[in-house]
């Protein structure tokens, strides 16, 4: 199963969002504290609908508790500015993909601790200094999804007839 990871993230709508891609696609949600908000909050669950009582989420209250559960092997972390292409990362199916605070991104010490597996989605930087997060988790998850084959719902739909 993969596991989305949010650091410390700061905007409700943002984090519910997030929540409910988690679970259309059968994704562990794992929140680290602090949080820019109450887990209650109404707009966080507004985001999210009424999928946040679906959602396999984990609350953990720091980053090193969060780190020394998971083998280093199995992170990805992201950053707007460094890394691989998305694309380019190979993502296995218990991955856990760590997204940073909306107004920071992660630490680099995090990028400096686990150098290995980082991706970024290529963005004019000239233009813009990053992508909203639930966007960004959008496209890396089912990135690692279609590379995993474990993308939900995936059939063959009938194709119209001509005429």
């Amino acid at each position: 199963m993969l596991n989305v990871v949010l650091v410390h993230p700061e905007i409700p709508p943002n984090t519910g969002n997030i929540g409910r891609l988690c679970c259309a696609v059968g994704a562990t949600l794992h929140l680290i504290r602090p949080l820019g908000f109450h887990i209650d909050d109404r707009s966080l669950k507004r985001a999210g609908l009424d999928y946040w009582d679906k959602l396999d989420l984990v609350v953990w209250d720091d980053l090193e508790a969060y780190l020394s559960s998971v083998p280093p092997e199995r992170l990805v972390l992201t950053g707007s500015k460094r890394g691989d292409a998305y694309h380019r990362i190979r993502f296995r199916p218990d991955d856990h993909i760590l997204f940073g605070p909306e107004t920071t991104g992660l630490p680099p010490e995090l990028f400096a601790r686990f150098p290995l597996r980082v991706a970024r989605i290529p963005i004019d930087l000239s233009k813009v200094r990053s992508l909203n997060l639930s966007t960004s988790a959008g496209i890396v998850v089912y990135e690692a999804l279609r590379q995993t084959g474990a993308l939900p719902g995936e059939q063959t739909l009938p194709t119209p007839e001509a005429g």
